[in-house]
C-alpha cells in the first residue's frame, strides 16, 4: 500500500464524523459553546462575565458584550507579558501578528495550545481528509508539499514566547513527521526577507517531487514564477510532473485563477479553497463544483452573525441565505464574542455553506452604493474573460464630489496581461458591477450621482513595492481591495509615479 493509501485509511473515520454537519449543526455548536465556557470559567474574564452561572446561549449573550480588538487589547498585552488565566487558562506563549486596527499598526492574536490543536491543525487535517475523500486516485503523500510561511520574532524577550505570522507559528509547532513531507527547510520557511526566501524556496523545491502546494495565491505565484525562471521550463508540470493540488486561502482566488491555469496546464490539477485566519480555521471547500465553503462546526469556535446594516446578532441557526453578515467568534484562544472583521453570505443552511463576501471595513459606501469585495471580484472576472486581460493586484476607493458634484470610483490595477483597450475594460467592469449590485446600479443611473468608474494602470511591481515599504512583503499580508478612504490609494498613486 502507498503512503497515500495508508493516509486515506487513517483519515476515513473523519469522513463519517463530518456527516454530523448536515443533521446536527445546532447541537454541535451548543457542544462547542458549553466546552469553551466550562474551560474558561475560572479565568479572569470568565469570572467577571459569570461563566460559572451560564446555562444557555441566552445567558452567554446577556453577560458578554461583543468585542473588537480594542476592547481586548489591554488583556492581550498583559498575556503577552506573561500573565496567566486572563482570557484563557494558563499562559499563552504564541501570538499571531496580523494587520492592524485604526489605532495600531498590528494586532496580536493569542494562539493557545488548544487553539493550535483544535482550531488550526484540525482544520489542516480536515482539508486533507476532504481532499482524499473527493479524489480517490490521489497520490499526494507519495511526494512533498510546498508550504509557504511567514516569520516570527521574540515576544517581549520572554522565554519560549514568540509573535509572528500564523503560518510561522504553525510551522514552528508542527509534528516533526510532517516536516519530512514538506519543503522548504524550516530554516528557509521562517526567513523574514521575502525576496531572499522566495529564491531559496524555489531552489530547494524545484528538485523535489512536489505533489501539493499550500499558501496565499499571490505569494505562491511569486515563488512559482521564480521556479519557472530558474528551471527554464514553460509549464510547472514539467518541473513537478506529479503536482495535483493547490490548497489556497487568505485572498480571493478569482484574480489569479487564469494565471495558474496558464502556468499549470495539467488536467489532473485541483484547487481547493480554505478559510484560515490568524483567529482560527473556519471553512473548507468540500465540493469542487461549488465555490462556497463548509462552515466547520465542531472545532473550538462558536459562531454568531450580525447582519450588515442592523444591530441584530443571531447564532448560526438564526442565519438566512443571501444576507451579508459580519462574523463574530468565541474560541479556545480567548477571543470572546470577537468581531473578526470578515463578512460572509450563506449559500446553504443544510449543511451551512458560505462564501466570504468581504471585510467589515473593506467596502465602498461613500455614496450609498454598498460595493463589497465579492462584487468587485465578479466584475473583474467578467471584464478579464471578455478582454483576455489578467489582473495581478488591485485596489479601489472613491473620488469624492468636486465643485461640480462629480464623483466616481477609482480603480488602481496592476495587470499581468493588460487589456488591448483599457476604456473597454473599464466599461465592462462598470456594467458588471451594475448587474450584481442594485445599489451601485441605482447610483450610476444616468450618471446623476456616480459617474463612470476610472481605471488607473499600476506599474509592474507597484503593490509589492508598497507592501515592502510597510514591512509587509510576504507572509499572509494582503493588499486592501476596497476602501471608503483614499489613504491607501493615494500612497500607491504617489509611489506609482516614481
Amino acid at each position: 500500500m502507498s503512503i497515500t493509501g495508508i493516509a486515506r485509511h487513517l483519515f476515513s473515520s473523519r469522513w463519517h464524523e463530518l456527516e454530523r454537519h448536515n443533521s446536527e449543526a445546532e447541537e454541535l455548536q451548543h457542544e462547542v459553546l458549553s466546552r469553551l465556557i466550562e474551560r474558561a470559567k475560572d479565568t479572569e474574564y470568565g469570572r467577571y462575565h459569570r461563566f460559572g452561572d451560564m446555562k444557555t446561549y441566552e445567558d452567554f449573550v446577556h453577560n458578554n458584550p461583543v468585542n473588537s480588538y480594542e476592547e481586548l487589547k489591554g488583556q492581550i498585552d498583559r498575556m503577552r507579558h506573561g500573565e496567566e488565566d486572563i482570557l484563557w487558562p494558563g499562559r499563552v506563549k504564541w501570538y499571531a501578528k496580523s494587520s492592524g486596527t485604526t489605532n495600531d499598526k498590528s494586532k496580536f492574536i493569542p494562539v493557545s495550545k488548544e487553539g493550535l490543536k483544535r482550531l488550526h491543525y484540525k482544520g489542516g487535517a480536515d482539508v486533507v481528509a476532504i481532499y482524499l475523500r473527493n479524489n480517490p486516485e490521489s497520490r499526494m503523500f507519495d511526494g512533498k508539499g510546498l508550504i509557504l510561511g511567514g516569520s516570527h520574532q521574540p515576544n517581549y524577550d520572554l522565554p519560549d514566547s514568540l509573535v509572528g505570522d500564523l503560518s510561522a507559528i504553525l510551522i514552528e509547532n508542527i509534528n516533526p513527521l510532517v516536516n519530512l513531507m514538506r519543503v522548504p527547510s524550516k530554516e528557509t520557511a521562517l526567513l523574514s526577507d521575502f525576496e531572499v526566501k522566495r529564491d531559496r524556496i524555489a531552489r530547494e523545491a524545484m528538485t523535489k517531487n512536489v505533489t501539493n502546494l499550500s499558501g496565499v495565491p499571490s505569494w505562491m505565484l511569486s515563488v512559482l514564477n521564480r521556479v519557472m525562471e530558474l528551471s527554464g521550463k514553460k509549464h510547472l508540470e514539467e518541473v513537478w510532473p506529479n503536482l495535483e493540488v493547490f490548497f489556497h486561502g487568505g485572498v480571493a482566488f478569482t484574480p489569479y485563477r487564469e494565471q495558474y491555469q496558464q502556468l499549470i496546464t495539467s488536467s489532473k490539477m485541483h484547487y481547493m479553497e480554505t478559510y484560515n485566519a490568524s483567529e482560527g480555521f473556519f471553512g473548507i471547500q468540500d465540493d469542487p463544483s461549488d465555490k462556497s465553503m463548509l462552515l466547520m462546526l465542531d472545532y473550538d469556535c462558536f459562531y454568531e452573525f450580525q447582519e450588515m446594516g442592523s444591530d441584530q446578532i443571531v447564532p448560526l441557526w438564526g442565519v438566512e441565505k443571501g444576507k451579508n453578515y459580519a462574523m463574530i467568534i468565541s474560541t479556545s484562544c480567548g477571543l470572546w464574542r470577537y468581531m473578526i472583521g470578515d463578512t460572509v453570505q450563506f449559500t446553504s443552511t443544510n449543511p451551512y455553506k458560505f462564501i466570504i463576501s468581504g471585510r467589515t471595513k473593506s467596502f465602498i459606501n461613500a455614496f450609498g452604493e454598498e460595493l463589497i469585495v465579492d462584487n468587485a471580484e465578479q466584475g473583474l472576472s467578467y471584464a478579464c474573460q471578455q478582454t483576455g486581460a489578467q489582473v495581478l493586484e488591485y485596489t479601489a476607493a472613491p473620488v469624492f464630489m468636486d465643485a461640480n458634484a462629480k464623483c466616481r470610483h477609482q480603480w488602481l490595477i496592476e495587470f499581468s496581461t493588460p487589456p488591448d483597450d483599457l476604456q473597454y475594460f473599464a466599461r465592462l467592469l462598470d456594467a458588471r458591477l451594475q448587474e450584481v449590485n442594485s445599489d451601485y446600479e441605482a447610483k450610476r443611473y444616468k450618471d446623476i450621482t456616480l459617474q463612470h468608474l476610472e481605471v488607473v494602470v499600476a506599474r509592474p511591481g507597484l503593490f509589492n513595492d508598497w507592501l515592502k515599504s510597510k514591512g509587509k512583503l510576504g507572509g499572509q499580508h494582503k493588499v486592501p481591495r476596497l476602501s471608503n478612504s483614499r489613504e491607501h490609494i493615494e500612497e500607491l498613486l504617489l509611489l506609482n509615479e516614481k
